[in-house]
């Protein structure tokens, strides 16, 4: 159906873009998007997608507004305490933009649904904020040939990825386990800057758009990191591991039993020496008599800006060229700013055949509070 007088009017923005014009809406209003997830990153995204005219959008969220949510989830409002997410934003997305089918969820993610919903969605959008809906996720688009745009927020740090995708990576790519059980706070534990959410939410509908449109260069297998506090964004290349059961080799066709089992099973330590993670103090004690190595993964002007004496410096963008370089005759601490950046390239080696790998938690900003409180901080 062509467009009507009133769509003209509405997206002529987006009719004046040579890469979009009325082909690229009448295929956005023919495309339906499931958003899982309401909050911080869901809220942004689903304002811009209804905005945009994406047809159909799926609404998933079990959960209901509460006064501490507003700080960061703007698709909510004060008047919204109380009622549920997906009726609070179908209220907001109506209101926005009355042409776009909404379908509403109010449930939980679980292992006997998330095929079924994931297979009625050209494209799904990862706003949660717990591994295991993380993992599942992941494993329904895989299983439903469904792309899917991920996001995650810390403190200061988010991070963006493409998974899922016909000849890309899955998000197990990368993570091929889950972090130890409590090793990464929540946003209630750990708090996070309100805008930051906003942000990575936003990059999430511009790629959901560009994906859906056909447009532009998506962000498959690549992983684009964002730091806030200096606004210094850094990417990092990776590749289909050959050995994923999902999305590689395809060996899992169905769906874990138990994920919250699996997430729990990724906390035993992979060797003996210690953790998956690492507080600054210990890793500086065991650089100092020799046995681990440290590796910094920040830019050039940050390590100008401070570094750590012994540590090996290798910037995150070139770890994937690099890492056949590293050593491996002792275990690796990586370090960044705040411990996202890092955490994000030690299951990158250890999913390339680095075993032993830690993550530095709170990076160096940690570290010259625990550790050298004469660091310079940034």
């Amino acid at each position: 159906m062509p467009l009507s007088s009133d769509d003209r009017e509405r997206y002529a923005r987006h009719l004046s873009l040579p890469q979009v014009g009325a082909a690229g809406q009448e295929r956005l209003r023919a495309s339906s998007v499931l958003i899982v997830g309401l909050g911080g990153l869901g809220s942004p995204a689903a304002l811009y997608l209804a905005a945009a005219g994406v047809g159909r959008i799926g609404l998933l969220d079990h959960d209901r507004v509460a006064v501490h949510n507003l700080q960061r989830q703007v698709l909510h409002d004060t008047a919204s305490i109380g009622r549920s997410k997906v009726e609070s934003a179908r209220t907001r997305l109506e209101a926005l933009n009355p042409g776009v089918a909404l379908d509403t969820w109010d449930v939980a993610l679980t292992r006997d649904n998330a095929r079924g919903i994931v297979a009625d969605y050209d494209l799904v959008l990862d706003g949660t904020d717990t591994f295991t809906t993380r993992y599942l996720l992941n494993d329904a688009c895989v299983l439903e040939r469904r792309p899917l745009v991920h996001a995650s927020v810390h403190r200061f740090e988010g991070q963006l990825s493409l998974f899922a995708t016909p000849d890309g990576p899955c998000y197990r790519c990368l993570h091929p386990e889950p972090p130890p059980a409590g090793s990464v706070p929540s946003c209630a534990e750990g708090g996070v800057l309100g805008v930051l959410p906003g942000l990575l939410g936003t990059l999430q509908a511009t790629e959901a758009l560009k994906w859906l449109l056909g447009i532009g260069e998506p962000l498959v297998g690549r992983l684009l990191a964002i730091d806030a506090l200096t606004m210094r964004v850094s990417q990092m290349h990776f590749d289909r591991d050959p050995g994923c059961a999902w999305c590689a080799t395809r060996s899992a066709t169905t769906l874990l039993d138990d994920y919250s089992a699996f997430c729990l099973e990724g906390s035993v330590p992979t060797f003996d020496v210690t953790a998956r993670d690492i507080d600054p103090a210990d890793a500086a004690a065991a650089l100092a008599r020799g046995e681990l190595y440290v590796l910094d993964v920040r830019e050039d002007w940050e390590v100008e800006t401070v570094a750590v004496r012994g540590a090996m410096h290798v910037a995150m963008g070139l770890i994937p060229a690099q890492q056949a370089l590293l050593p491996r005759d002792k275990p690796i601490a990586v370090l960044c700013h705040h411990g996202m950046r890092s955490a994000m390239v030690a299951d990158y080696l250890r999913s390339a055949g680095h075993a032993r790998v830690l993550n530095i938690r709170g990076g160096i900003d940690r570290w010259s509070v625990d550790v050298d409180p004469q660091l310079p901080r940034y």
